[in-house]
Formats: C-alpha cells, sequence, structure tokens
C-alpha cells in the first residue's frame, strides 16, 4: 500500500498527465495529498479520462511537448519538484509503424530531455522513467521476462522503449551517481485498461468504443498471451517504488510490474469476458489483416517488485474488467465521470471491488 505521508505535500512533476495511464496517476497523487504539476499535449479525445474526470481542476499543468526542451526545462525549473515521473510517450505498436521517426523523437529524445531538465533540480529526490513491458527482445519462447533480462524489440514503439531504458541507464551512471544525486529507476508495465482510455488498436478500448456504437469488435490475434492489468495496479507500484527510491540507492535501476499469472491469458478470453460483462448483443468477429508483427506471447518476472518492495497487485482481471465496463457503461449513461472515477479509485484502495460482475 502507498503512504500518504510520503505523499502528502510533496511536488510532482508529472510527464504524460492528460493520457490515460497518466491522468489515473493524477487522481492517484491528488489523493494522497501531493501536489501535482503536469505537463503534457493536449488530451486527444472528448471523453479521455483526462477531460471527463475534470483533473485539471486539481492540478497545476502545462500543455506543451516534451520535444521542446527549452519549454520543458523551463517549466520543471518553475516546479522545482521533489519527484519526476515520466508517463509521456508515443503509446501504441501499429502507429509506430505509421509515424517511426516522431515515435523515435518522442520515446527517445523526450526522455533524454526529461532526464537533462532533471538532472539541474536541486530538489529532485527521485525519478521514475515509465517504459514497458515490450523493451525486453523476445525470443517467442513463453519465459517470463526480468529485469536483467536482454534489452531489444523489432517494432519502432518497442525498439524506442528499449533505447529509452539505455538513455536512462546513462544518465543514472554519468550524471546521478554520487550520493547527493536523485535516485533513478525505471518501470515496466504493459497492456494496462481501464476507464477513459480511447488508444486506437488497443484492445479494451477498441471493444468499449464497438460495444458503445452496436458494433462488432474486430480481433487480429485471438491466440496472443498478454500481461493483462487494470492502470491502478502498476500506477500503485510506481508510487511505492518511488516511495522507497528516495531514500535507497539499492533500488536505482529497472523494475517489472505485471499482473500475477492467473491474469497472463489470450485476447480471446478478455475478449469474452468483456462481451460478458457488457451484454446488450457485443460480439467480436475475426479481423484477418494484414497486420504488422507482434510477439504471440509476453509475459513479465515481477519477483524482484514482490520481494523488495512487498508489492503485488490487487486486482484480479475479472475485477479489472468489471471496473471498465462499468465506467463506459457509465459514460453511456451520463453519470458524472469525476464522481465515478474517484469512487473507482477509493474502492481499488480500500479492496472492496466485487469480483467479476459488474455493477
Amino acid at each position: 500500500m502507498t503512504d500518504p505521508a510520503f505523499w502528502r505535500g510533496k511536488k510532482v512533476f508529472l510527464t504524460g498527465h492528460t493520457g490515460f495511464k497518466g491522468a489515473w496517476a493524477s487522481l492517484l497523487l491528488r489523493r494522497l495529498g501531493a501536489d501535482v504539476y503536469g505537463y503534457a499535449l493536449a488530451p486527444t479525445h472528448q471523453s479521455s479520462l483526462f477531460v471527463t474526470a475534470r483533473i485539471a481542476d486539481d492540478i497545476r499543468h502545462r500543455i506543451a511537448d516534451i520535444r521542446d526542451l527549452s519549454t520543458l526545462r523551463a517549466a520543471m525549473a518553475e516546479a522545482a519538484p521533489d519527484i519526476v515521473i515520466h508517463m509521456a510517450a508515443q503509446a501504441l505498436v501499429r502507429p509506430s509503424y505509421e509515424e517511426p521517426v516522431e515515435t523515435f523523437a518522442t520515446n527517445v529524445m523526450g526522455t533524454v530531455h526529461v532526464l537533462e531538465a532533471a538532472r539541474q533540480l536541486r530538489s529532485l529526490q527521485a525519478m521514475l522513467i515509465v517504459t514497458t513491458d515490450k523493451c525486453y527482445e523476445n525470443n517467442g519462447t513463453g519465459e517470463a521476462f526480468r529485469e536483467s533480462d536482454r534489452l531489444g524489440g523489432d517494432d519502432p514503439y518497442s525498439n524506442s522503449k528499449a533505447c529509452a531504458e539505455l538513455v536512462t541507464h546513462s544518465y543514472r551512471r554519468s550524471f546521478f551517481n554520487v550520493p547527493s544525486a536523485a535516485r533513478v529507476a525505471t518501470a515496466r508495465a504493459g497492456n494496462v485498461f481501464g476507464g477513459g482510455d480511447w488508444a486506437r488498436d488497443r484492445l479494451v478500448p477498441d471493444a468499449m468504443q464497438a460495444f458503445l456504437e452496436g458494433q462488432a469488435l474486430r480481433i487480429r490475434n485471438p491466440n496472443s498471451v498478454r500481461p493483462w492489468q487494470h492502470a491502478l495496479d502498476p500506477v500503485l507500484g510506481y508510487l511505492k517504488l518511488v516511495e522507497r527510491l528516495a531514500s535507497d540507492e539499492r533500488l536505482a535501476g529497472g523494475w517489472n510490474f505485471g499482473p500475477d499469472a492467473a491474469s497472463e491469458v489470450p485476447v480471446g478470453t478478455v475478449v469474452e469476458q468483456l462481451i460478458a460483462l457488457w451484454g446488450d448483443g457485443a460480439r467480436w468477429t475475426a479481423d484477418d489483416g494484414p497486420h504488422p508483427h507482434e510477439a504471440a506471447f509476453l509475459r513479465l518476472d515481477c519477483a524482484r517488485a514482490r520481494t523488495w518492495l512487498n508489492w503485488t497487485p490487487r486486482l484480479r482481471l475479472s475485477q479489472g474488467l468489471a471496473l471498465t465496463v462499468d465506467w463506459y457503461k457509465a459514460l453511456q449513461r451520463g453519470q458524472d465521470l469525476r464522481r465515478v472515477s474517484l469512487e473507482q479509485l477509493e474502492r481499488v484502495l480500500q479492496d472492496t471491488v466485487p469480483n467479476g460482475a459488474a455493477q
């Protein structure tokens, strides 16, 4: 569990706060009493979590690009944060084939810019760079990746995130390598879902969009296995890591935050659960392609986080999917999504999420 006493009054500079996972992180940080300074591009969907939960009402934030080093440096210096959490990214595989230059510029040089701006800060205690489970070189064996495994990636997105890991390693060794320096870590998670996500070519938001429109969900690879998790689970892990990282230099480095083995299931299994939860004629059909290459198996070994941080996922797959369907059903009914989102956050923190039935 996170420690509110650590976060109360802490100044947190959060990049990517308008994105799906960044918006959930903003809600959680404010719930814990942190002062959040957001830096990101404008939200891309009118029903995003950032917009519908009215997150801008609670934080100081700037709409800007991490590729703009001078603006980023000025914003970070003005905030004088205790903590930096870097989530801004081009975060999808298929668009990375369409826009490889933008993907590398954002994910690699954007990370360079965040690290460069942060190393000028005297106030900084700890810094977390969020990458992805796809940063590992995937040989297709199905074995769970450990933090010490080789980095790689064939598609531009995965490769750019492996590069971001290497960039962070270089900055940590070159510039954050004295006892007085801030501690720097990376966090690797993936295939997150939850309310307020509208990213295209991602299974759960694609399903919610299709079901809201009364259309069949088109599935590319129903047998592909992924580590599925509600966004709040890795975000809670990130914050727990930062709490410890601020006072323990041994925790600098890479960390996996994935679900338990029961949540590492094929795409088809997730789709069938979503259809059962949604009802109302929800259905799926095969999308025969053509499609770019994606790994068939991807699993994470999270023993390090369990041992060193005493972190475990709080939500089973069925619980996370039920919360997600509830959120989009609330949107469909025209409910107050700020209230819905805060209630879901509180239920996760208090361990009061029902197991597998939409409410």
